[in-house]
C-alpha cells in the first residue's frame, strides 16, 4: 500500500473465513494448505501484494514468504518464493462483503473445505467464498485517499471529522472492533460511528460495516450498501449517496506511533510554544506540549516529531532545538526507563537536563533530578495487547488473562505519575498474584511501567520488577526477566 500519509501505511493482512467458518492455513510441512483453523493466528494470516502492473490483481503471500498458486487442474499449493504467473488472483467481492478468489490465467475459482481445498470451479456458489478478517492491529490513523485528511473525533460536534492535517493527540486514534465478520469504528471516548454520522454507545446494525478492498485501500459498506466518505467542509464521516465506492470512499490505515507529554523537575511540561527552543515552561498539555515518538527500526533510538512536522535535534553547546525536518544522528535520542521517570540521551553521549530556565541541554554526565522526565503515553486511552501468539483477553472462566487469542479484549489504560493501571471491562484492575500471573478482577489499582524498546512494541513491566509475557499454555504471566520476543507487544 502507497502512502500519501505522514507514517506507513499498514501492509494488508488477513485471515480468509470460508463458509464452514474455518481459516485458510498455510502448513509448514510441504507447502500444504488446507481450511482448518479454527482461529486467526500465524499460520492463518496472509499479506496481500498487489501487481505492480495491473492493480487488479493480487498475490497472496502466507506467513512462511511464500505465495499461493493455481496449476491448470485446479491443484492448490503454496510453495512460490516469488510471485510466478500461477499466483495470480483476481478478488471479486461480494454484496455481503465475502470475497471470491479467481485464478486470473485459468479463470476458474478457488474454495473448498479442510484438506479438499481446489481452485477449479466455473461459477461462485458458497463453498467459493471467504469472509476477510483483518490481522493487523486494531488501533490506527484512519486517512481519506481523496482528501488526505485524517479522521479524528471532534467532539463538539458529536462526530468523526476528516480534516485533520496530521493525526494528532487521542482524537485521531480510531479502533477497529471485529464482530462477525463486519468491523465497527471506535472513537477514544467509546463511542460507535454509526452510518448517519452520528456516534453512539451501543454497537448495532447501524454501527456495523462490511470491509472491501480497492487497489490496496478499504472502503466501509454500511447496512443500506452505501459506503462512508468525509462529507461537507469538515468532512464529516457518514455514509454517501454512493453504491459504489470511489475515491472518496477509499482510506488507508497507517499506523499510530504513540504521543507523549514530558513534565520536567521544575513541574512544568516540555513545550515548543516559544519558538524552536525545546523548554519545560508550561502548566497546560496541549498540541504544543505533545510529541510523536517514532522509534527507529535499526537503532532502536527514538525521535520527537512536534505537531509542526520537525523533530528535535541536538545543537551547539548541547542545546535541543526543533529545527531538524530530517531524521538523521542528532535526532536520535536513547530512552533509560528508570521506574516511574525516564531519561534521554542524546548523540553527543550527554544526558537532557532541564536548566534553571527551563531550556533542555545535553550537557550531564550523571542522571539526577534535572534530568529526569515524567512522560505520559496520551493516545492510547484504550489498550489491546498483541503478542507473539495471539490478542489478551480475559479467560472464559477464571481472573486470568490469555495471551494467545485471535479476538481482542479492550483494557483502560489510566496514567498514575509516571506508571498506569490497567482496568478491565468489568470495572476492575489488574493485579500480579503471588505466582505470577496476571490476574484481572482487582478492587484496587497496582502499577504497571510502560517502556517502548522498539517500533510498534511495547513491553509491560510489573511492580514486581518482572515483564508481561504469554506462557506456553497461553496464559498471561509477569515473569520474565528480560524483554524479548515473548514480552513485547502490539498496542
Amino acid at each position: 500500500m502507497s502512502t500519501n500519509g505522514i507514517n506507513k501505511a499498514l501492509k494488508l493482512q488477513f485471515g480468509l473465513i470460508n463458509y464452514e467458518n474455518r481459516y485458510l492455513t498455510a502448513e509448514a510441512f510441504g507447502f500444504k494448505v488446507n481450511a482448518s483453523g479454527i482461529s486467526l493466528k500465524k499460520k492463518q494470516i496472509w499479506t496481500l501484494e498487489q501487481d505492480e502492473q495491473d492493480g487488479q490483481v493480487v498475490f497472496l503471500r502466507s506467513h512462511l514468504g511464500r505465495y499461493l498458486a493455481s496449476d491448470k487442474a485446479g491443484k492448490i499449493i503454496c510453495g512460490a518464493e516469488k510471485p510466478e504467473p500461477e499466483c495470480r488472483f483476481l478478488i471479486v467481492p461480494q454484496s455481503d462483503g465475502r470475497w471470491a478468489l479467481q485464478s486470473e490465467p485459468y479463470q476458474r475459482y478457488f474454495g473448498g473445505s479442510a484438506d479438499y481445498l481446489s481452485c477449479f470451479a466455473q461459477a461462485i456458489g458458497e463453498q467459493e467464498l471467504w469472509a476477510v478478517h483483518l490481522a493487523l492491529h486494531p488501533q490506527a490513523s484512519l486517512l481519506s485517499v481523496a482528501r488526505k485528511r485524517y479522521a479524528h473525533l471532534s467532539a463538539s460536534e458529536g462526530e468523526i471529522s476528516v480534516d485533520s492535517n496530521i493525526p494528532w493527540g487521542v482524537d485521531s486514534l480510531v479502533t477497529l472492533v471485529y464482530l462477525d465478520g463486519k468491523y465497527s469504528l471506535k472513537t477514544c471516548d467509546s463511542r460507535f460511528l454509526s452510518n448517519d454520522g452520528k456516534l453512539v454507545k451501543e454497537n448495532s446494525n447501524t454501527t456495523s460495516f462490511t470491509l472491501e478492498l480497492k487497489s490496496g485501500k478499504l472502503a466501509f459498506k454500511d447496512c443500506d450498501g452505501k459506503y462512508l466518505a468525509p462529507v461537507g467542509p469538515t468532512g464529516t464521516l457518514r455514509s454517501g449517496r454512493c453504491s459504489k465506492p470511489g475515491k472518496d470512499e477509499l482510506f488507508d490505515l497507517e499506523e499510530s506511533h504513540p504521543q507523549v507529554v514530558f513534565q520536567a523537575a521544575n513541574k512544568r511540561f516540555v513545550s515548543v510554544k516559544q519558538g524552536v527552543s525545546i523548554s519545560a515552561n508550561q502548566d497546560v498539555e496541549t498540541d504544543m506540549e505533545t510529541f510523536q515518538m517514532e522509534i527507529d527500526k535499526e537503532s532502536k533510538k527514538s525521535m520527537f516529531r512536534t505537531n509542526g512536522g520537525s523533530y528535535w535535534t541536538l545543537v551547539t553547546h548541547g542545546e535541543i532545538q526543533s529545527t531538524a525536518t530530517e531524521v538523521e544522528v542528532n535526532t536520535m535520542f536513547d530512552i533509560e526507563w528508570r521506574g516511574h521517570r525516564v531519561a534521554l540521551k542524546a548523540s553527543n553521549g550527554k544526558y537532557v537536563c532541564t536548566k534553571k530556565n527551563g531550556q533542555l541541554s545535553a550537557v550531564s554526565d550523571i542522571v539526577g533530578d534535572d534530568e529526569l522526565l515524567l512522560m505520559k503515553l496520551i493516545n492510547r486511552p484504550m489498550l489491546i495487547l498483541q503478542g507473539e501468539n495471539g490478542f489478551v483477553c480475559h479467560h472464559k472462566n477464571s481472573n486470568t488473562l490469555n495471551a494467545n487469542r485471535s479476538v481482542y479484549d479492550i483494557f483502560s489504560l489510566l496514567f498514575n505519575n509516571g506508571a498506569y493501571h490497567i482496568k478491565s471491562v468489568n470495572g476492575k484492575f489488574w493485579y500480579i498474584s503471588s505466582s505470577g500471573l496476571v490476574c484481572s478482577d482487582g478492587e484496587k489499582a497496582e502499577d504497571f511501567f510502560l517502556e517502548f524498546p522498539e517500533h510498534g512494541r511495547v513491553a509491560v513491566k510489573g511492580s514486581n520488577g518482572k515483564y508481561l509475557r504469554g506462557d506456553q499454555g497461553g496464559t498471561l504471566m509477569c515473569d520474565g526477566a528480560s524483554v524479548d520476543a515473548s514480552s513485547l507487544w502490539e498496542y
